[in-house]
């Protein structure tokens, strides 16, 4: 029997309705700015209006494959977040009434810190090997948040990428061949009682470069492309230098000469979004991707390597091969726009948004509207979570 090929068949992308400039919070912390524009590469971030959380995203992000596509065929509805909105009940059942998922779908949310994008990419890729006539719709949707003048404040952020995962996909096929490591690793991680993330800087780094390392090994060693095949390499960005950092290490680590002008040509046009909109988690690595599709120059029939990295700690090494016609179904336009159409945040705006708590009283509790976005969470009643479309 033949096995069809399976990939990325369309790409959405959307963020919230805020920026913080980097500049303002370098101004309140005393630093200078280029502390964060060239030391961890961050020039804004996005931060969620206090009508916008992971849902409201996740739908914006997916409507308009939908729309393109629509849902036949559409079996299984995959979200990944570590920003998730109750701890039973899966996020992505509450876009059923915001953007007409099908009935006859299953819904599961996943959970792995950034690497559950990737989770559900590959999980995808198996249901659809099985039955090549289905679809899965995976959506990577995260709002990073750290505590207020810690060293992770300015690496936060949010948005979502929506992938519509099929047979003889349009934009990229995946290679069969991935590269697995895991270990227990206390780098970063969110207890339950804390709506902050905790993280050790430079445990993590390490840990990133290792688990990288350790993928790509096992990747070479299930038959997978060597390093010279691949013309750019898409990594997971917690912020952009972090790219810079774990690509000079895996060259290193193979005994090839990390050039600063090599690395910057395989890596910088996957983080051209993520400077400015920051760490999103489970979608970071995807950003990644949509941000290289839309700025190099043509891509066809090239190889790209992933590099999934999800705290905790799980890494995958994969590859994929962007097929002819892909730049025909692209949203570059839409992702720009996505992107300039934010409102600028000053910082005592920021900061409220950032100190406010849901209520936990079970009463009526509408929420201020302020996002320009096309959903929103207009209330919690009854401790439920309302939504609505604009």
């Amino acid at each position: 029997m033949t096995t069809q090929p399976v990939g990325i068949h369309d790409l959405s992308f959307a963020t919230t309705h805020y920026a913080l400039d980097h500049a303002v919070l370098a101004e309140r912390l005393g630093v200078d700015v280029d502390k964060y524009y060239l030391g961890i590469g961050q020039e804004k971030m996005s931060v969620a209006a206090a009508d916008e959380d992971i849902v409201t995203i996740a739908a914006a992000a997916a409507r308009p494959i939908l729309a393109r596509h629509g849902t036949d065929d559409i079996r299984t509805v995959l979200l990944a977040t570590e920003s998730g909105v109750d701890q039973s009940k899966a996020a992505g059942l509450y876009l059923h009434s915001l953007i007409g998922l099908p009935n006859t779908a299953r819904v599961v949310e996943i959970k792995q810190a950034c690497y559950g994008g990737t989770a559900g990419l590959q999980f995808a890729a198996g249901l659809i090997a099985r039955d090549p006539s289905q679809r899965v719709l995976v959506i990577a949707t995260d709002i990073a948040k750290y505590e207020l003048d810690s060293p992770g404040e300015p690496t936060q952020g949010a948005a979502a990428v929506a992938m519509l995962v099929s047979a003889n996909p349009a934009i990229l096929q995946l290679d069969p061949q991935s590269g697995l490591y895991s270990a227990d690793i206390m780098d970063f991680w969110r207890p339950n009682y804390s709506t902050a993330a905790m993280v050790d800087g430079k445990t993590s780094v390490n840990a990133y470069q290792k688990a990288a390392q350790e993928a790509w090994t096992d990747y070479r060693r299930k038959g997978g492309r060597e390093l010279t095949e691949f013309a750019a390499f898409c990594y997971h960005q917690p912020f952009t230098k972090m790219a810079y950092k774990a690509h000079r290490h895996l060259l290193e680590s193979q005994g090839h000469t990390a050039d600063a002008a090599e690395i910057d040509a395989a890596i910088k046009d996957t983080t051209l979004y993520n400077r400015t909109v920051g760490n999103s988690y489970t979608a970071s690595l995807y950003l990644g991707l949509m941000s290289l599709l839309d700025h190099a120059g043509d891509l066809t029939d090239r190889a790209l390597a992933f590099i999934s990295y999800g705290s905790g700690s799980v890494a995958e090494f994969f590859s994929g091969t962007v097929q002819p016609g892909y730049a025909e179904h692209l949203r570059t336009d839409a992702n720009r726009q996505a992107i300039s159409t934010r409102e600028t945040l000053d910082y005592k705006r920021y900061r409220e948004l950032h100190e406010a708590h849901s209520p936990t009283d079970g009463m009526y509790h509408p929420t201020l509207e302020e996002t320009s976005r096309p959903y929103r969470l207009s209330a919690l009643s009854g401790h439920k979570r309302i939504y609505e479309s604009r």
